[in-house]
């Protein structure tokens, strides 16, 4: 469990305002709202002398307290945007949006192969994190060779899948309680221990959060009886961005995110769902590199820290500040990681051009080649390359048989019907001419 924060009196709070505090120690502040430090970073730092750890958080706090604005009224719940943030949002709205990124980030040759492996990336992950217990290669094979999910974790991360496309093609569909619950179908679909649950709002309080290895009760949702309010409330925030006090779209998706889980409106897969509306409100608020971003893969590297961020929020006066700076965190390393994948992919690119001195070889063939020259005993299927090149399978079909006739990959059967491709005769001796 987390270290609750010293209380402070608004006497203690009306004598740090009074005061006008040190540069060094304005320094150590802005330092402090930059990370969004909780208590328990805060009370082992060197503050200036004759200042106390409880005096310097109370500094803190009040900083912080002066730019709080309330998003969700009935709950309390408020956020301090911070220099830190505003930075932050002004480099994703360069990036993440408009034409620049559309540019220079994406090669516009290669977009729907990366958007496929990305997609599949986001729908592991958060799978993943809820318990899904199967490999990242099992998975991709699963949905690369449109295979049928063998347990409730292929389940769950098909389902995840299906959602996000779902999302893509509807992005600017607005919410409704009613798409609200089909999402919830769509990702919970036969992984739920009763099934009625899949898109049913809760209708008892018996659902509490748990530490998953100490079993302790770190979260207790509003009543199920303010559901239906809230369902209302929360499509008004989705749909409608005018408001008297203007709240940057990212944030407003982080919020989004943390109401979802939050409130817990369904019995399970809150977490999940409410992940896919920050994904969703995020293309709808015009961010479209974020389909290329695997959000929860990086989420799922920082778990605790995620889940932390949900708990100091309750801890500190219902401060989302916590969650806000954790969730820009990880759109910052998931676009750092997106940049990482391109490059390794045109490194691929660049070694595949080595087939193109073979004649009448495409590119998608070429990276065909590469892939078999990288994993020697790779088996591919017809559907398979359709899903991984995002092409028809007539073409898939045609580039293999090419291929084929060129005794560079030979066709075996894996049933009466189905047939596979492995490397052929001439793979070999083909490739050691060329290089």
């Amino acid at each position: 469990m987390i270290e609750f924060p010293p209380q402070i009196s608004q006497e203690e709070y009306l004598k740090v305002l009074l005061t006008d505090p040190l540069e060094k120690l304005k320094a150590i502040i802005e330092k402090n709202n930059d990370k969004y430090s909780y208590w328990s970073d805060v009370k082992y730092q060197k503050a200036p002398e004759g200042i106390s750890s409880k005096e310097l958080w109370c500094y803190i706090k009040a900083s912080r307290r002066a730019k709080r604005i309330i998003v969700w009224k009935k709950y309390g719940i408020s956020i301090s945007i911070t220099n830190a943030m505003q930075r932050m949002c002004h480099e994703f709205d360069m990036n993440f949006g408009g034409s620049w990124g559309s540019n220079s980030i994406i090669p516009a040759e290669n977009k729907e192969q990366y958007l496929i492996s990305s997609l599949m990336e986001e729908a592991i992950s958060s799978s993943q994190m809820e318990g899904a217990a199967t490999t990242r290669k099992v998975a991709k094979e699963m949905l690369r060779k449109s295979l049928s999910p063998q347990d409730k974790s292929q389940q769950m991360i098909f389902n995840n899948y299906q959602t996000i496309r779902f999302i893509t093609q509807n992005i600017h569909t607005p919410l409704s309680s009613e798409l609200l619950q089909q999402i919830h179908v769509l990702m919970t679909e036969k992984t739920l221990e009763n099934p009625a649950d899949a898109g049913a709002y809760r209708t008892n309080d018996e659902v509490v959060v748990e530490d998953a290895i100490t079993h302790e009760v770190v979260h207790t949702p509003p009543s199920y009886k303010d559901i239906p309010s809230f369902i209302e409330d929360l499509c008004i925030f989705f749909n409608e961005s005018d408001s008297k006090v203007f709240i940057h779209p990212i944030i407003r998706g982080i919020i989004i995110h943390f109401m979802i889980a939050y409130m817990h409106p369904f019995v399970d897969g809150n977490g999940r769902t409410a992940r896919a509306l920050f994904y969703w409100y995020m293309l709808k608020s015009g961010y479209w590199l974020t389909e290329y971003l695997s959000i929860s893969r990086v989420i799922a590297k920082s778990k605790k820290s995620y889940e932390n961020a949900y708990l100091y929020t309750e801890a500190d006066e219902k401060d989302m500040g916590y969650f806000i700076a954790y969730n820009l965190r990880v759109l910052e390393l998931a676009f750092k990681e997106l940049q990482t994948y391109i490059k390794r992919k045109l490194d691929q690119k660049h070694q595949a051009s080595v087939f193109y001195k073979l004649d009448n070889i495409n590119e998608r063939q070429a990276d065909i080649l590469r892939l078999i020259n990288d994993n020697p005993k790779i088996l591919f299927t017809v559907k398979e390359l359709q899903n991984r090149f995002s092409i028809t399978h007539t073409t898939a079909k045609n580039d293999i048989d090419g291929l084929v006739e060129r005794k560079l990959v030979d066709e075996i059967s894996l049933n009466k019907v189905k047939k596979g491709y492995v490397k052929g005769e001439l793979f070999d001796k083909t490739v050691k001419s060329i290089t």
